[in-house]
């Protein structure tokens, strides 16, 4: 490891950040450096020399993490610039809506940055389809006139993660939690041969079908089982699944899900299957107490275009494939009300006040003239019944 003289930000110091992202960074030799906007969390980090990532459940061990410090990006944003200047590495888990508030420091670290210097390598490691394409767009909307020069600092590469962190206890301090299984797909392209030392990450040719087998399989299987959870009155991920009807639910949807996998990137059915198992088999550890509302949380962004229901359920009507199972796991969300929620409060005040079709194309972008916009729209419509008898 030597005297750590490689340096990685990370932007977004939560438990993703420690428990998965920061880790397999230690892990590659970089120092790293964690922004974040939370006051106490930045604190609590700077407080202590070390954390411990505990994998729970079947074949977990501990790691402990050193060599990192945190800076406050809302008190001392130059502070976050002046070390991107320095760093080799940046690194995102902020949630996709957050990738904008973090371009300006990024541009501001690059401007700072010796035009010698090797290109800065740029990850964001979100649930989203090309995170990282979307971070260079505001990355380039944020920099200006000026955006051509300071973009040839830097490479972007678009990057698929994989690892249930559940929400943690209130006094467990700075240590993480997690699942002891993880992915972490990098596309290799950007880097030109000068790879990121990210042991335990793999670099692929082709980020899509590893991106969309991720977020079709454990995003849409995640967020159907806190849904059907949530709707049976279920508080976590693990006794959900132990529900037969829940769970077959959730497997015929994840079925329809691999089938536009195997019909979109040639992927092999019966590795799939495997695939859909594992992660079924994942959920179940009750080792990991998660809920379904930390899981089912911002129903309005898992409903939209692109997302893990709409998403896949529209390109397998676009192929005449099924889709029952999906709009049904799109029926389980419209009834997710959580007052703690902003966007299941939303979603319901939403459901009340417009029309069937109106909401349909509202929340989940869908054309009118799309194959599996009947689908919803009856769903969001059934919806709405059962609210005005309520």
């Amino acid at each position: 490891m030597g005297d750590r003289s490689m340096k990685a930000v990370h932007f977004g110091a939560g438990n993703i950040g420690r428990g998965f992202v920061g880790l397999l960074l230690h892990e590659g030799g970089y120092e790293v450096v964690f922004s974040d906007v939370a006051d106490a969390l930045v604190d609590a980090i700077n407080a202590v020399d070390s954390y411990t990532v505990h994998e729970a459940g079947p074949g977990g061990t501990d790691h402990v993490v050193t060599g990192f410090r945190a800076v406050n990006s809302k008190h001392d944003p130059e502070g976050v610039a002046d070390e991107i200047a320095t760093a080799e590495v940046v690194t995102t888990a902020v949630g996709p809506t957050v990738l904008r508030f973090v371009a300006p420091t990024i541009v501001a670290g690059l401007a700072r940055r010796s035009p010698d210097a090797a290109p800065l390598q740029v990850m964001a490691c979100e649930n989203a389809i090309g995170a990282t394409d979307t971070l260079r767009a505001e990355v380039e909307k944020a920099a200006g006139a000026d955006a051509a020069e300071l973009l040839s600092r830097a490479v972007f590469a678009n990057t698929a993660v994989d690892r249930i962190v559940p929400g943690q206890p209130a006094d467990g301090g700075v240590d993480v939690t997690v699942e002891p299984y993880y992915e972490w797909a990098i596309e290799s392209g950007a880097f030109e041969g000068s790879l990121p030392s990210i042991p335990g990450a793999h670099f692929v040719h082709d980020l899509a079908p590893y991106i969309e087998r991720k977020l079709f399989t454990v995003n849409t299987g995640h967020a159907a089982t806190a849904y059907f959870g949530a709707r049976a009155g279920i508080e976590r991920i693990s006794d959900a699944l132990d529900n037969p009807d829940i769970a077959a639910r959730v497997a015929a949807a994840l079925e329809e899900t691999s089938a536009v996998l195997v019909a979109e990137h040639g992927l092999d059915p019966a590795e799939l299957a495997e695939y859909r198992a594992k992660i079924l088999e994942r959920f179940r550890n009750p080792s990991l107490v998660d809920t379904v509302q930390r899981v089912g949380r911002q129903p309005l962004r898992k409903i939209s275009r692109h997302e893990r229901f709409i998403g896949p359920a529209a390109m397998a009507a676009e192929r005449g494939l099924p889709t029952i199972a999906l709009v049904g796991a799109v029926a389980a969300a419209l009834e997710f009300d959580d007052r703690d929620d902003e966007q299941a409060v939303e979603l319901q005040e939403l459901l009340r006040a417009e029309d069937a079709e109106s909401f349909t194309v509202r929340a989940t972008g869908l054309d009118p003239e799309h194959p599996l916009f009947p689908a919803v729209r009856d769903a969001v419509a059934s919806r709405q019944t059962a609210l005005r008898a309520s």
